[in-house]
């Protein structure tokens, strides 16, 4: 019986790449390769564009992605993303050593970074983003070291293209201001874009691979967080009563709707993504997982953003007297 043949690596000796060193992706080319330890997959020895030879190392295939546009402008977010919380970590350097002398005044100081633009129950005039970069926190006061603590847990950042954010004032102004409602259950559920999100990215992975296990798991655990924050923190105030009948209808024995996350749609989901980096900070995630986890959540940012006119309902609807009656008293 002939021996089984050893499948090639996904990336060759000489090949240019792009390759996770701590937080940020560099470019790179591969030297040498060789098996990995354990005989799953590979690993490379990898040099850095522009830097010393010294720096050249033995890396996991994990680590290495491909030279393309898509991986590019990843890099030159996480780039962006990292400048940005160096200046912003200088900035509170500066602001804790001029409110030195009392707590108090440094509570203040911080207390439009940290307090929220959506609560809980009903979103204020702040509009769905926050000047923070954490995303929306509940107004209340926060003691230096408590929030020295909060920055100390794994987060993440999320870039939101501008036009998804104008999109989600629109949310905001016509359920809101205008007391109208997104068309439920929607015409391309929560459901539905995340399959159609998967029938893209897959075969860009390879089969079997570790890649696209983190894919899968990734669009998984974004559909349970859906399901679980939006009654919680998604809806305002004025949408409660529209929940309450689609929850009857979840509980229908034999109806084709199950759950939120068949039922809603982008404008909802648009609002998760915009919350996820305070809701990973609560979770007990190493850092390194964070930054698997941030990798593939851009990514699939990039790509639902350039796909919300198709998504987004084209127009809200007006509920009746009755329904702003009961609305008003949930």
């Amino acid at each position: 019986m002939a021996p089984q043949k050893q499948p090639q690596p996904p990336f060759q000796k000489d090949e240019r790449v792009l390759c996770f060193h701590m937080e940020m992706l560099y470019e790179a080319k591969i030297l040498d390769i060789m098996a990995a330890e354990n005989g799953e997959g590979w690993q490379y020895k990898i040099h850095y564009k522009g830097w010393k030879s010294s720096w050249d190392d033995w890396v996991p295939q994990d680590r290495v992605r491909k030279f393309t546009d898509e991986n590019k402008d990843l890099a030159a977010q996480l780039l962006a993303q990292f400048k940005m919380l160096q200046s912003g970590k200088a900035a509170k350097q500066a602001a804790k050593k001029g409110a030195a002398g009392t707590t108090a005044a440094a509570r203040a100081a911080n207390g439009s970074d940290m307090s929220s633009a959506r609560g809980s129950e009903e979103r204020t005039a702040g509009g769905p983003t926050t000047t923070s970069g954490r995303g929306p926190r509940r107004a209340r006061d926060y003691e230096l070291e408590q929030e020295d603590n909060f920055h100390n847990r794994p987060s993440i950042k999320i870039p939101v293209p501008d036009h998804v954010k104008s999109l989600l004032v629109d949310d905001w102004e016509n359920v809101t201001k205008n007391q109208q409602l997104v068309p439920l259950p929607h015409i391309h559920s929560v459901d539905a874009i995340f399959n159609d999100y998967l029938a893209h990215e897959k075969p860009h992975r390879e089969q079997g691979s570790a890649s696209l296990d983190i894919l899968e798991e990734t669009i998984a655990g974004l559909r349970e967080y859906f399901d679980k924050a939006l009654g919680r923190i998604l809806l305002y105030r004025f949408e409660r009563a529209q929940y309450h009948e689609m929850h009857k209808l979840w509980n229908q024995a034999d109806g084709k709707y199950k759950s939120a996350a068949d039922t809603y749609g982008a404008e909802h989901l648009a609002r998760l993504l915009v919350s996820l980096p305070e809701l990973i900070a609560q979770t007990n995630m190493d850092q390194q997982s964070v930054n698997r986890l941030r990798e593939e959540l851009i990514k699939f940012t990039n790509w639902f953003s350039r796909h919300v006119g198709r998504y987004f309902v084209s127009e809200y609807e007006t509920p009746g007297a009755e329904y702003i009656e009961q609305a008003r008293s949930v």
